[in-house]
């Protein structure tokens, strides 16, 4: 199952965000997303449980709980082609 992590602690660290959701089951990964030009953390990030009922159980006891200051939004990851396209322009730099 893969899971959805927003509203994280920029300290926070893959290992941490690791060790956050072990305690719920089997974790076959956990990665932070770091912006590409400043390589510091976007402040949200995917993790992938080995079984739906660990990664169920992790978003039952972690959305809306508070970590380093900060309210975790946990909830299942949606598949890129079912989230609606931003519509904004891109800037320019």
């Amino acid at each position: 199952m893969n899971i959805y992590v927003g509203n994280l602690s920029y300290k926070m660290s893959d290992k941490d965000l690791e060790a956050v959701f072990a305690k719920f089951g089997a974790v076959k990964s956990a990665k932070i997303i770091m912006d590409r030009e400043t390589g510091r953390s976007k402040g949200f990030a995917f993790v992938e449980m080995e079984e739906a009922s660990a990664g169920n159980a992790a978003i039952e006891a972690l959305n809306g709980k508070e970590t380093d200051g900060r309210t975790l939004r946990v909830n299942e990851a949606k598949p890129k082609e079912d989230r609606p396209r931003d519509s904004r322009p891109r800037r320019e730099f």
